[in-house]
Formats: structure tokens, sequence, C-alpha cells
């Protein structure tokens, strides 16, 4: 299927991509979030530094990054279909699955320096996708730089919680 002739997508089969790709983005966000079931009471134990947000930050923060992550990518599906934009999807589900890999690591694992290693390699491949998206979207690339920005700056938290509490997370 041509560009030109995706464009032309029934509303139904926009809403039916729309709907599958925030599936997807989502049951990686659970897939995460089974892994953070204790999260609350263990963020609560750890030292953290005085910039560290809140706990009840995290949920709607998360939410609404996934929220966009799943309209950026459906504006690239809808625009090129999945053989279009193979590579950039295929980034774009690789970095769900470190996306998910981080909460086990953890909060489920308590290890804090693959956590960081995971979190860091995870930036690099938001902002590879962010490129991959670019070429077809500049809006799905835009969608995804407040995820980029939260994951830099969970990398710096992540490395400073870890470094404060190496009993912890060892």
């Amino acid at each position: 299927m041509t560009s030109e002739s995706r464009q032309h997508l029934s509303l139904r089969a926009q809403v039916a991509g729309l709907a599958a790709w925030l599936a997807l983005t989502f049951v990686a966000a659970a897939v995460g979030a089974a892994a953070s079931i204790q999260a609350k009471s263990f963020y609560a134990q750890l030292v953290r530094p005085d910039w560290a947000p809140p706990a009840f930050v995290f949920g709607p923060v998360w939410t609404v990054l996934y929220l966009l992550m799943g309209i950026a990518a459906w504006l690239v599906w809808r625009q090129t279909g999945l053989a279009g934009a193979r590579g950039a999807l295929s980034l774009y589900l690789l970095q769900l699955v470190l996306n998910a890999l981080w909460s086990w690591l953890f909060f489920g694992w308590h290890l804090g320096a693959a956590a960081f290693a995971d979190v860091v390699l995870l930036g690099v491949f938001i902002a590879w996708t962010a490129a991959a998206f670019r070429r077809v979207s500049i809006l799905a690339a835009g969608l995804l730089l407040p995820y980029l920005f939260w994951v830099c700056f969970a990398a710096l938290l992540n490395y400073s919680i870890w470094q404060l509490n190496p009993a912890m997370l060892g």
C-alpha cells in the first residue's frame, strides 16, 4: 500500500490502528507495572536526593507518556504501514522492551547498576526511534520528546538513588 493510499484508510481502520498501538504500548506498561507492585513501599525506604519527585508523580507522568508514545507509533503506522516503517516501528518495539525491563531490574530485582545501564540504553533507543519517526512524521518524533526528557531525568534519578543505597540496590 502506498503512502497516498494509506492516507485514505477508513476511519474505522484508523481507529482500530490507534487502539492497537495504544494497547501494545500499555501492555508494555503493564509488564513493567507488574514488577512495581511494591514500588511505593520500596521507594519510600530508599534514600533519595532532595530533587527526587514524590512517588505519586510517577503514575500520572507515565500514563501521559505512554499515551503520547502510542499515538506517535500510530502516526507512523498510519502514514507508511508496517512494511513502510519496519525499521522505525521495530525500534519502537525494542524501546518498549527496554522500558518494561527497567521496572523489573530496579523494583523487582533491586539491581541498581543494571537498571541504570538499561535506562541509559533506553534513552539511546528513544532518541534513535524519534530520529527514525522524524523521517515519516515530525509530529510523531515530537511526541517522543517528553518521553526522552523524562527518561534522561529518570537516568539521573536512578544513578543517584543507586549510589545513595548500595546495600538495597547492589
